[in-house]
């Protein structure tokens, strides 16, 4: 009797050491995994956040709105940036004129058109979505672009200008100023000759007036004439008035602004010196 009850025990003992292994070689010893149980953490993670009972549909995540559309530049504006504006919207042939660097009215009908061709609200305001379509579109202006109507900032005068009465010429602006002892009086555009009668450079000094002077080789009218090279002189062009510079003189310096002009003429004299230079 004694005898059995101790073979019933470590009968025991050996299920329960069996059992035991089992459990150290799920832990880690390479065998197989048993199955887990559910455990109550995957339960509820398998439930949707914040929902009350079983199966109910979780409410949407709030979206944020999109923001409207900022407007960069407007009628009225003017500088740089409209001047860029105008010289893009010129190389998708929406604006023909210009660049001014003055947001007018020609300006706003080139930015509604191209709003309309694209789908965009006609607001003929230039805003950060019809910006980003025209950046896409076009590429960096030139100087010449920017400058294709004139407008530049006269560049740095030359040494030879700073003294002495002075018609101070940049081939680089294509601007002339009038200067008196180092100090500018006046500014204006201007237009030089072509690669095949290009403007001479260097220093000259006005020999000769002629208020109504028509060209005896070109048979065209040279008012307010200032000669200080050979043939070539300063002078008002209605041609260089009309088109800017898709026109080329034939080696003057023209001035297309008449007031300016007619300025100048009363204010130069004979021996006045002329600097022209890149």
């Amino acid at each position: 009797m004694r005898a059995a009850v101790i073979r019933r025990a470590v009968a025991a003992t050996g299920v329960l050491a069996l059992v035991g292994g089992c459990t150290a070689q799920a832990a880690g010893s390479g065998g197989k995994d048993p199955s887990p149980a559910p455990s109550a953490t995957a339960s509820d993670d398998a439930k949707p956040s914040g929902s009350g009972s079983p199966g109910s549909t979780p409410a949407p995540a709030a979206s944020s709105p999109t923001p409207a559309p900022r407007t960069l530049y407007a009628p009225g504006d003017k500088g740089k940036d409209v001047r860029e504006l105008q010289a893009r919207l010129r190389q998708v042939a929406w604006l023909f004129d210009g660049p001014t660097g003055t947001y007018d009215a020609a300006t706003t009908a080139a930015v509604k058109g191209f709003q309309g061709k694209r789908g965009l609200p006609r607001t003929g305001t230039t805003d950060t979505v019809t910006w980003q379509r025209l950046l896409k579109m076009t590429h960096e202006p030139t100087r010449d672009e920017l400058y294709a109507a004139g407008g530049q900032t006269p560049a740095k005068p030359d040494p030879r200008c700073m003294t002495g009465r002075v018609l101070c010429i940049s081939k680089t602006s294509r601007t002339l100023s009038w200067m008196v002892d180092g100090k500018t009086q006046l500014s204006t555009d201007v237009r030089f000759g072509s690669q095949f009668t290009p403007t001479r450079e260097g220093v000259f000094q006005v020999y000769w007036k002629s208020r109504h002077h028509v060209s005896t080789i070109y048979h065209t009218a040279m008012p307010y004439a200032m000669f200080f090279s050979g043939g070539q002189a300063v002078h008002y062009s209605s041609d260089f008035a009309a088109r800017g510079y898709s026109g080329a003189s034939h080696g003057c310096v023209n001035v297309r602004d008449e007031g300016k002009i007619a300025t100048l003429f009363q204010q130069v004299k004979n021996g006045d010196k002329v600097v022209i230079y890149w």
